[in-house]
């Protein structure tokens, strides 16, 4: 049974439309290489000089795999992975003050 990699939508276009692979790999780095081997272009698409895009994450059975071994980190049959992009946002900002709520129009002060 080999690895079932779930692919984002950003990425299904280059895979002919498929939602999920199945390779054969032993690490992350090893499932990137088959899926380039596979759908060519993935490869530069998810790595750069430095390993994984700082805008992409890899997932082993609901593990980040920067925090487990990177690139490095092992894979077996029967596992599950997903790419997935990053997502960032928001703001904190504790100097800015609470926006005042206005009543509605007829109610009581």
């Amino acid at each position: 049974m080999p690895v079932r990699v779930r692919l984002p939508g950003l990425l299904r276009g280059a895979a002919g439309g498929a939602v999920e692979v199945d390779l054969e790999a032993s690490t992350v780095g090893d499932l990137i290489a088959a899926l380039d081997l596979r759908h060519p272009g993935m490869g530069d698409a998810l790595l750069d000089d430095s390993g994984l895009r700082r805008y992409w994450c890899v997932y082993v059975n609901g593990r980040d795999c920067r925090r487990i071994g990177g690139l490095a980190t092992p894979v077996a049959n029967g596992d599950r992975a997903w790419i997935l992009p990053t997502t960032s946002g928001g703001m904190f900002a504790p100097t800015v003050p609470p926006v005042p709520t206005v009543p509605p129009a007829g109610s009581a002060p």
